[in-house]
């Protein structure tokens, strides 16, 4: 289950151990109307946690998973920075919006754990993901059979930035950066090193040159 806390903070609770529902969704899509609406740089926080439990995919559909990651990735392509804290086991919808996040924060002991389903992982986007952004022998484990990948080993792998007994440190330090960048230029650079892991130099150069030129002229209005 993924809750909104705060009326003036962007901050989500996420509860893995539950399937995904339409509350989820929706609850997501609050919290970026939000962000979008008067926060014009800042972070957006979501503490995730929990491995949803066995018959997790009894009440889903196509439909609900594809509201589900269009929801995800307009978190992921939002204005504002975004931290992820992760404690316990984390898979699910908490994997989901953990490795959709640009900062994540690991508490010891945490892990993340592609769900099983019947007789194999699951293979959401979380799965896509995880093969984008990770390396190495734990996360092809994790990905085919399900092995949880523990804090330090995502840490090596570049799951997660840092591990760390408080978070609250880490999140001020975050908040202060991003603090001192515009959240529209956050997410052009965010946009610039998605489209990096697949275009060629050629084909990056007139997407760069752009938003140079438009650093310009904004260097040049101030």
């Amino acid at each position: 289950m993924v809750t909104v806390a705060g009326v003036d903070d962007l901050v989500l609770r996420v509860d893995g151990d539950r399937p995904l529902s339409v509350a989820d969704v929706e609850a997501v899509s609050r919290l970026c109307d939000r962000a979008e609406d008067g926060f014009g740089g800042g972070v957006l926080v979501a503490y995730v946690s929990g491995v949803p439990l066995p018959g997790w995919t009894r009440t889903l559909d196509v439909g609900l998973l594809s509201k589900w990651e269009r929801a995800v990735r307009r978190l992921e392509r939002l204005g504002v920075t975004t931290v992820a804290v992760a404690t316990g086991d984390c898979g699910g919808v908490a994997l989901d919006l953990l490795l959709a996040a640009d900062v994540r924060i690991a508490v010891p002991g945490a892990r993340l754990a592609l769900p099983v389903d019947g007789d194999a992982t699951w293979p959401g986007m979380a799965l896509y993901r995880l093969a984008r952004q990770g390396a190495g022998a734990g996360v092809r484990r994790a990905a085919l059979l399900g092995t949880p990948i523990g804090a330090h080993l995502a840490l090596a792998a570049g799951l997660v930035d840092v591990v760390v007994d408080d978070p609250a440190g880490v999140l001020a330090e975050v908040a202060a950066e991003a603090a001192a960048v515009a959240g529209t230029e956050v997410a052009i650079r965010r946009q610039l090193m998605f489209d990096a892991a697949q275009q060629s130099f050629e084909e990056a150069l007139g997407a760069h040159l752009a938003a140079c030129d438009r650093a310009l002229r904004r260097g040049a209005a101030s």
